[in-house]
């Protein structure tokens, strides 16, 4: 007698194979490992807002629906999906370039409210820098820090080679640091 394996151990790859043969529990596994992952990137992308996020990780998924053929089986799916994403927000940049508007940050209350009020303040200043930023450093320096990709990741998705990603993030790195001086003991405790 011949099993089929359990979906959640198939590498993102073979589920994408299975979308293409119609599979919904293979396409319902795919948005459950990357659903908040992508959400998360693109409120960041997207001047935090959620809503907008929330309407552009549908239309993310609703285009592996409708196009799986689109996906390269030689490419990693990670990479895939986050350079689709990356385009889904070029598109909207082009579309909005005058519209650009940053929503505000939540503060919690914590004991040490002073302390949580110098971390929204950096971050509201970190926020406001990155919306300065060209759009591929912002992409670059985003996917880096809050997604946590690989340089080698970040360089398939940016269509850029490894090196040149390196640097941007040097020179990022340095540039941010100038920028958030008056919060630098804050920011290495928040890895920021």
């Amino acid at each position: 007698m011949f099993f089929k394996p359990k979906l959640s151990r198939l590498p993102d790859e073979e589920l994408m194979q299975k979308i293409k043969q119609g599979s919904e529990a293979a396409l319902t596994e795919l948005y459950q490992r990357y659903s908040t992952f992508l959400l998360r990137y693109f409120t960041r992308m997207l001047w935090n807002n959620r809503a907008m996020a929330e309407d552009f990780l549908h239309d993310l998924f609703l285009k592996i629906i409708h196009n799986p053929q689109y996906f390269d089986a030689n490419r990693k799916f990670s990479t895939w999906v986050y350079s689709v994403a990356h385009n889904m927000c070029k598109n909207e940049y082009r579309k909005k370039r005058n519209e650009l508007r940053l929503d505000g940050i939540e503060v919690k209350q914590t004991r040490d409210l002073d302390k949580e009020l110098d971390l929204y303040s950096a971050q509201r200043k970190l926020s406001l820098l990155l919306e300065t930023l060209e759009e591929e450093d912002k992409t670059i320096f985003l996917l880096r820090y809050e997604e946590e990709l690989s340089i080698d990741q970040i360089s398939r998705i940016v269509f850029m080679p490894a090196g040149t990603v390196k640097s941007r993030l040097f020179y990022l790195r340095k540039q941010l640091a100038v920028e958030l001086n008056e919060f630098k003991i804050l920011l290495k405790e928040k890895s920021i």
